[in-house]
């Protein structure tokens, strides 16, 4: 098992920047891909990014895009979220969340979530 902590949420402007990062329990996250995900107040839990375990593959939805990148430390058992140029639409609850599996961009895929961390970005 491992257990996900996030962090860096907070308020910024349109245009700002933000690093989310995820740390994470336990002596297997190397073994894990990792997934951020986010969820807007009356909307569904989204995919946004994730990483394989070793680091060499990405994966973005389209909006973020350009705009966000992943990476992670295995060594620091820490996943992060660079978010830049960020917009009002980008305000949600973040969550990370790992998964055994590359590829899955459904919530259902992934087996352990932290407990989130909010994103506002002002107008």
């Amino acid at each position: 098992q491992v257990q996900l902590v996030e962090s860096g949420g907070g308020l910024v402007h349109t245009g700002g920047s933000l690093r989310l990062s995820c740390a994470a329990s336990g002596r297997t996250f190397s073994s894990y891909v990792m997934g951020w995900f986010r969820q807007a107040p009356g909307k569904e839990r989204e995919f946004v990014a994730a990483i394989s375990e070793s680091g060499t593959r990405t994966d973005y939805t389209d909006s973020v895009q350009g705009r966000f990148t992943i990476s992670r430390d295995n060594a620091k058992n820490t996943v992060y979220l660079q978010m830049s140029s960020l917009k009002p639409e980008d305000t949600a609850i973040y969550y990370c969340a790992a998964t055994s599996a590359w590829g899955q961009r459904r919530s259902g895929g992934y087996a352990y979530w932290g407990q989130g961390t909010q994103v506002t970005v002002s107008s």
